[in-house]
């Protein structure tokens, strides 16, 4: 069943004395209910302006989408995003922060405090509740960009490239940890990454874009068995399927430097 579809999705944009840019061009793109899907390809190609139209930051120049067969008009708390950037908001403690959503919408005390400590656990920052954002790691913020992301329980996650700041190390951690995450909820994923490797390990199906303007390449379904982990990345399908993505990516990294985008 199909959670949320795009249809024939172009984006036109003219910046100050230059001449008009074409972002995404003729895009179509379904994410079916509880599955893992990711956006992969050349940076400027349009992976983020995707995302934030699905978001309801932007409008498309033409084409439609639709989540649960409504049409997508504006932001809402039923699409949460977590952003490559730690957008905390810096004078709440963290647990204030989880539950700043549920508290937008009236929720009981009682509820918020349980939402609160549900999902603090859950991104394993118990004993943390009372820290502002300053005093943690770059990691530990966006484990509670997600949590806070997950307190309105959205019927979709959104993540634009969330672990692109992060070192090698924490990156991996927050693969794990997201992957738990998603097998024991089963959220609804559309991940944008530039990470080959990251894309295969998360997903259930991932989307090559090309270089601008930005088409869906190819789709591939990730036949790879869960629960995965780190020994996923040497299994031989895994390679495969990077030497496939890789082929791809390069040609498309090729076509944009001779065009010029």
């Amino acid at each position: 069943m199909s959670l949320l579809q795009l249809q024939d999705i172009s984006v036109h944009f003219t910046p100050k004395g230059k001449p008009p840019i074409v972002a995404l061009d003729h895009v179509s793109l379904t994410v079916r209910h509880d599955t893992f899907s990711v956006i992969v390809g050349p940076s400027g190609c349009g992976k983020s302006t995707l995302l934030r139209l699905v978001a309801g930051l932007e409008r498309p120049t033409s084409g439609t989408i639709t989540l649960d067969s409504r049409a997508i008009d504006g932001p809402s708390a039923e699409r949460g995003m977590v952003f490559q950037s730690y957008t905390l908001f810096p004078w709440l403690t963290v647990r204030e922060n989880v539950m700043f959503g549920p508290k937008l919408k009236k929720l009981p005390k009682a509820e918020c405090e349980a939402i609160a400590d549900d999902l603090i656990a859950a991104v394993k920052l118990k004993g943390f509740d009372h820290s502002y954002p300053t005093e943690l790691s770059g990691g530990m913020r966006q484990r509670v960009a997600l949590a806070r992301a997950l307190a309105n329980d959205p019927r979709i996650l959104l993540m634009d490239e969330p672990f692109g700041a992060l070192d090698s190390q924490t990156r991996q951690q927050m693969q794990e940890l997201l992957l738990g995450i998603w097998e024991s909820r089963r959220k609804t994923v559309l991940f944008i990454t530039h990470d080959i490797d990251e894309a295969i390990l998360l997903g259930d199906a991932v989307h090559v874009m090309s270089a601008r303007p930005g088409r869906i390449k190819a789709s591939m379904t990730i036949d790879v068995a869960r629960p995965r982990g780190i020994d996923t990345l040497t299994a031989t399908s895994f390679m495969e399927y990077k030497r496939n993505i890789l082929g791809m990516m390069h040609d498309e990294a090729m076509r944009g430097s001779q065009s010029g985008t």
